[in-house]
């Protein structure tokens, strides 16, 4: 008789979890970063910014410059040329340091 009464609880258990198993939803949000840079005039970048790219890339002509800032942090980016027109784009921080 024991067995019976545990037989019927583990089936009376084991209903209840796939009732509330179904009723569990995962929700997921997608949150997009979207950088607003804005272009400034090359004169307008920071002295620091400027110094890293004379040292890095002195063969380089400086063709846009654009700034974003997020929460008053500054951010610079730079489109580079060289003489074969190859192009590069970097981001520097308010201190002339490259960022990733």
């Amino acid at each position: 008789m024991k067995k019976l009464f545990v037989a019927a609880a583990l089936v009376m258990g084991l209903g209840t979890s796939v009732v509330f198993a179904e009723n569990l939803n995962a929700s997921t949000d997608t949150v997009t970063v979207v950088n607003e840079f804005k272009p400034i005039e090359v004169k307008d970048l920071p002295q620091a910014v400027q110094d890293a790219i004379t040292k890095d890339y002195a063969e380089w002509t400086i063709k846009a410059a654009y700034v974003e800032e997020t929460d008053g942090v500054k951010t610079y980016k730079v489109v580079l040329a060289d003489l074969e027109e190859n192009t590069a784009t970097l981001i520097y921080n308010e201190k002339g340091e490259v960022q990733e």
